[in-house]
């Protein structure tokens, strides 16, 4: 299963974007899926990455709109976020000590916690991509 959702850079489409996610995977795994565990996992992973392209990406551009992408193939899934910014610098980025305080930087730690696997590619035909990847449990009784 594909699906695609072109969605503006405006943070007031959060639910518009968590209940798409949700509403696609749940039509196609139905119950097969507790999703009282999994939905708080999969929003959050998704809606920090969202947040990201909304406010780093498009902070100046905030008309640009994100493309999120969503595969699912039999319980992999991997949702991509791509956004049109000048894109972030790795060389720049320092994950949060635990023992200073630090403002922002959480984020990719977050999306690192609960995805399998998360990749950044740098403008790929003009845009740039976040890629999240994870295998759905089944539910076990």
């Amino acid at each position: 299963m594909k699906s695609e959702l072109h969605v503006p850079s405006d943070l007031s489409f959060i639910n518009i974007v968590e209940t798409w996610l949700l509403g696609c995977l749940k039509i196609h795994l139905g119950d097969s899926v507790d999703w009282s565990e999994q939905s708080s996992r999969l929003r959050l992973a998704l809606v920090e990455a969202y947040t990201n392209a909304v406010r780093h990406a498009h902070k100046d551009q905030p008309s640009l709109p994100i493309l999120l992408r969503l595969e699912l193939k039999d319980r992999k899934l991997a949702i991509e976020v791509w956004d049109y910014g000048q894109g972030f610098d790795w060389s720049t980025y320092f994950p949060p000590s635990p023992g200073q305080k630090q403002e922002g930087g959480y984020g990719w730690l977050i999306m690192n916690r609960l995805m399998d696997k998360v990749e950044y590619r740098l403008q790929v035909d003009g845009a740039n991509c976040l890629k999240l990847e994870t295998t759905i449990p089944k539910q076990v009784n």
